[in-house]
């Protein structure tokens, strides 16, 4: 396999739908009166938990390109401070973040100019592979605990799956 062909695998797995659902097929159905909910017995609503999916994938993206990269505080920082987001223009405005970022990741990887197996800008022996992975890794883990919400709370059904 090229370059080329496993650059644009790993960007396959980075936007879900490989092993793991995407969040794309889903996150609209979700009512925005729902968001901040947190089903019984979890510690985590719709909205907190894809804040940290965004906030994550934002922080492991800004790793390996800024410049002026500076190391979150952890957890106070990957979590939201409300159940809920202010407004919906709040709401759409997370969800386009998340997106928008996704793909520059994407374009990053898909760079050959990048090369996936040297430590990326701020890691010094944290590969672009290495961060790419954690990313994908993430998603998913927790890509399933948001249609685990979304089903408790009645919004997606297991038949839509």
């Amino acid at each position: 396999m090229d370059s080329s062909t496993a650059r644009k695998q790993l960007v396959k797995h980075l936007r879900g739908g490989e092993a793991f659902m995407a969040i794309d097929d889903f996150i609209d159905q979700m009512d925005f009166k729902m968001l901040g909910k947190r089903p019984e017995g979890l510690p985590y609503s719709f909205y907190e938990l894809f804040y940290h999916i965004r906030y994550a994938q934002k922080d492991i993206l800004d790793f390996c390109v800024s410049g002026t990269y500076k190391t979150p505080n952890w957890p106070d920082d990957y979590w939201p401070g409300s159940l809920a987001p202010k407004n919906a223009t709040a709401w759409e405005k997370l969800k386009s973040d998340y997106f928008k970022e996704r793909e520059e990741f994407a374009s990053f990887i898909l760079n050959e100019n990048n090369d996936l197996l040297r430590p990326v800008k701020n890691g010094k022996d944290k590969t672009l592979l290495r961060e790419l992975m954690l990313v994908v890794q993430h998603t998913a883990y927790h890509t399933g605990q948001l249609l685990l919400i979304s089903r408790l709370l009645g919004v997606y059904s297991a038949r839509n799956s």
